[in-house]
């Protein structure tokens, strides 16, 4: 595990779009928000382009990437907006220049698959938060999760709690290790691939957005019959907004689908934590270690920097 440097008043964060094109005025909006925290920003070259529904082309969005970690004023990186697309670059990133200048990079939703990828061929623990374009430049981007980015720029042990929101047992137990994961789509498109998520002894997180119960279903079938479920250690389970059945009357719930799928894991599991898709969003560090308790209901996760 490499915990990338905690950031500084006066620090340059680079800004990237390795999925869809962000919505460049939300984009705008949201770089004071950084600067008010004390940072520079300096924004990739290729963040305003379109190919089709990619913010530029593969190359395009792969050089914003290995030209962020290889520069060496830039201190951490904070991608625009998720999407589509990271999984196209994914086999052409330089992962020895990432794992040769460790920094903070930040984002969740698409990126997912570059957390996955970054996580397991470098060690390097990234971070799954609000994004600038999708989230920061909106009205609706709430104090609390404001507060999230702090804990770039000191060790700080988070502890996610019933303060931040309601949480549901799903199953009993306590468990330690990594906290791992992030988009439940994302994550099953990993599967087969040289960058398949390894959950054992793992907090497998998951959440996403626009997915009907039967598609929740459908990713968690896939998990199960592949062994991740199994050896993971605990499970988050995250937001999982907009989820309401369209296609038809009748359907399982989110909580029938849950149940089916965790309730006789014999290993931690809850539900209910807002990390994901939503407002609030507590933001995470993946790779860091944390511990899972359904007695207490409480996520407690070490620091992601150093």
């Amino acid at each position: 595990m490499i915990l990338p440097k905690r950031l500084q008043k006066g620090d340059t964060v680079g800004v990237i779009a390795p999925a869809s094109p962000p919505n460049l005025e939300n984009l705008e909006k949201a770089i004071p928000f950084l600067e008010n925290l004390g940072l520079q920003v300096k924004v990739g070259p290729n963040v305003s382009k379109t190919y089709g529904y990619l913010a530029g082309t593969d190359q395009e969005r792969l050089d914003d990437l290995h030209a962020m970690f290889t520069d060496s004023d830039v201190s951490g990186i904070i991608c625009a907006g998720g999407g589509y697309g990271t999984g196209r670059i994914v086999s052409s990133i330089n992962f020895d220049l990432i794992k040769s200048n460790p920094k903070t990079f930040w984002g969740y939703s698409d990126i997912t698959y570059l957390h996955t990828a970054i996580r397991q061929k470098t060690g390097l623990v990234t971070f799954h938060g609000p994004m600038l374009s999708s989230d920061v430049g909106k009205d609706s981007f709430e104090e609390r999760s404001r507060a999230m980015f702090q804990q770039l720029f000191q060790p700080e042990t988070l502890q996610y709690t019933e303060s931040f929101s309601p949480l549901q047992t799903i199953s009993d137990g306590e468990a330690e290790g990594e906290l791992v994961g992030g988009n439940l789509s994302l994550l099953v498109n990993t599967m087969g691939s040289p960058y398949e998520l390894d959950t054992k002894g793992k907090l497998l997180l998951i959440e996403d957005i626009g997915e009907e119960p039967y598609r929740v279903d459908s990713f968690l079938s896939q998990l199960k019959l592949a062994g991740k479920l199994k050896e993971a250690a605990g499970i988050v389970v995250g937001d999982f907004s907009e989820a309401e059945p369209k296609k038809r009357d009748q359907s399982l719930t989110l909580e029938d689908v849950y149940d089916y799928y965790f309730s006789r894991l014999n290993k931690p599991v809850v539900s209910g934590f807002k990390i994901g898709h939503c407002q609030p969003h507590f933001a995470v560090p993946l790779g860091a270690k944390a511990t899972l308790s359904s007695s207490s209901k409480t996520l407690t996760i070490e620091p992601g920097v150093q």
